[in-house]
């Protein structure tokens, strides 16, 4: 069976990256809570994309009809952001009532801690510090 040749893709970088929800203010505020500060809001399309760092891209939420809470899945598709601390992060959010899925862990490159928002989109805040040289400098 013969293959067609791979494309070849010149990808130069993350645009947007969509979090389904269920409800754009519920969503928002959950976010917001979390230290994620809202780009723009049009909620009559049912979307509202948030800052990730000095990025254009953002999270993108959009609400999706029907979509209800839920617990995040096991596995599920994890999207993780850098901070300078995974685990004063982690401090933070439980300071503000955000629960992470677990303590800290250690990777490879520093530390991670993960959230999940109400309809199971799990959102990790990753490090450098075992790594300093691979962390963005900004």
């Amino acid at each position: 069976m013969s293959h067609a040749p791979s494309p070849t893709l010149d990808t130069l970088g993350f645009d947007n990256t969509l979090l389904p929800v269920g409800d754009l203010a519920e969503a928002v505020a959950f976010y917001e809570h979390a230290g994620l500060p809202v780009k723009f809001r049009l909620d009559e399309a049912g979307i509202a994309l948030l800052a990730v760092g000095k990025e254009t891209p953002g999270l993108l939420l959009r609400v999706e009809e029907g979509f209800t809470h839920r617990p995040p899945p096991w596995p599920a598709t994890r999207i993780w952001l850098e901070v300078p601390d995974a685990r004063a992060a982690a401090r933070s959010l439980a300071e503000a009532g955000i629960t992470p899925l677990d303590p800290p862990f250690s990777t490879s490159t520093g530390y991670v801690v993960e959230i999940a928002d109400p309809w199971g989109n799990v959102l990790g805040f990753a490090d450098y510090l075992k790594r300093p040289e691979l962390a963005r400098n900004c």
